[in-house]
């Protein structure tokens, strides 16, 4: 009740813009030519992935959602373009004919993932886009609650659009929280400095500082560190998630775990995406940092029962508690 009560929560998305497409496929069997399996094509399905699922989940749960992002001069930036319209989001698209709109198709054999293929070019912007984008940055987050940055690393974020977002939180007083993902990219989450949060998975924590031994604890508390941000998320995938937060007025820093909801996940692509729509919500209507991150992992824990990347909305939210609930107390 509280995410739909009073005001809508306004909120910039800034990052990679992906089409994520699904084709389901019947097995066929293996090839008498070369030992290779061979499936049969049923079907495809289009989602919208990176920051534009971002701004979907955003949206889905109250909030007032614009994107700004960069897409080819394709199809498939039509195809992101509508169903961002769909979702409730406003898109500020910036076209690049440079590039193809990133694309990722996953086959798969009933709910169960064969493999990806990617379709992309991770070359940074032209300093002409960036430029545009930096003016529709300035010009947009004057009536914005808070700023998420969705970085995929395939080019948009670039450490100009940093420092300038940095500057444009600064000026208008409003919270910075930024998401880089690393699975099967080069990237490193400290380019995010004296942001408000920054949501790191475990791997990508050690990764940015060269420590693979050490324990978790040492290295939330030295990333934090490293970047200057007040708040941080580790993201432990079956693990759930730990929310560090350090207090203003001292160096203490508050930690608090939360278990995963879901403990048989369908599709787990884009769970990061909607926990940090969700947190980003959560803050901008009121809540602590650990409200929201409990809000988050009740969103993390819908998205995952389903195949794709598909908006979660309160009803969906409502329907989840119920069910703890049911499990919980034998109601």
């Amino acid at each position: 009740s509280r995410l739909t009560k009073g005001k809508p929560s306004n909120l910039l998305i800034i990052g990679d813009t992906i089409l994520d497409q699904y084709i389901p496929c019947d097995p066929v069997g293996m090839s008498s030519e070369a030992p290779v399996v061979v499936v049969k094509e049923l079907d495809s399905r289009d989602f919208i992935g990176g920051a534009a699922i971002v701004s979907a989940h955003a949206a889905a749960l109250g909030a007032d959602s614009k994107l700004l992002s960069v897409t080819g001069e394709d199809p498939e930036a039509d195809i992101v373009t509508e169903k961002l319209v769909e979702a409730g989001v406003t898109p500020h698209l910036i076209r690049d004919s440079t590039r193809p709109t990133t694309k990722k198709i996953r086959y798969m054999v009933e709910n169960q993932k064969l493999f990806r293929v990617s379709r992309l070019k991770e070359h940074s912007i032209s300093k002409e886009l960036e430029l545009r984008l930096v003016e529709k940055i300035w010009e947009l987050a004057a009536s914005t609650d808070a700023i998420i940055v969705s970085d995929f690393v395939y080019g948009v974020i670039t450490p100009t659009i940093v420092e300038e977002l940095a500057e444009v939180a600064k000026r208008n007083n409003i919270p910075l929280l930024g998401d880089l993902q690393c699975s099967s990219q080069i990237g490193n989450v400290t380019k995010f400095n004296e942001f408000f949060l920054i949501c790191p998975t475990e791997r990508e924590a050690r990764i940015a500082l060269s420590n693979q031994d050490d324990g978790i604890e040492y290295i939330a508390n030295s990333l934090m560190e490293k970047t200057h941000c007040r708040n941080m998320i580790v993201k432990l995938g079956a693990e759930g998630l730990i929310v560090y937060s350090k207090d203003i007025s001292s160096s203490f820093i508050h930690r608090q775990h939360f278990p995963s909801l879901s403990a048989t996940p369908v599709d787990v692509t884009g769970a990061g995406d909607s926990l940090l729509a969700a947190v980003a919500v959560g803050i901008t209507k009121g809540m602590s940092l650990v409200e929201a991150a409990a809000l988050g992992c009740c969103v993390a824990a819908v998205a995952v029962q389903r195949v794709g990347n598909i908006q979660v909305c309160p009803d969906d939210l409502s329907d989840l508690i119920k069910k703890r609930k049911s499990i919980a107390y034998g109601w």
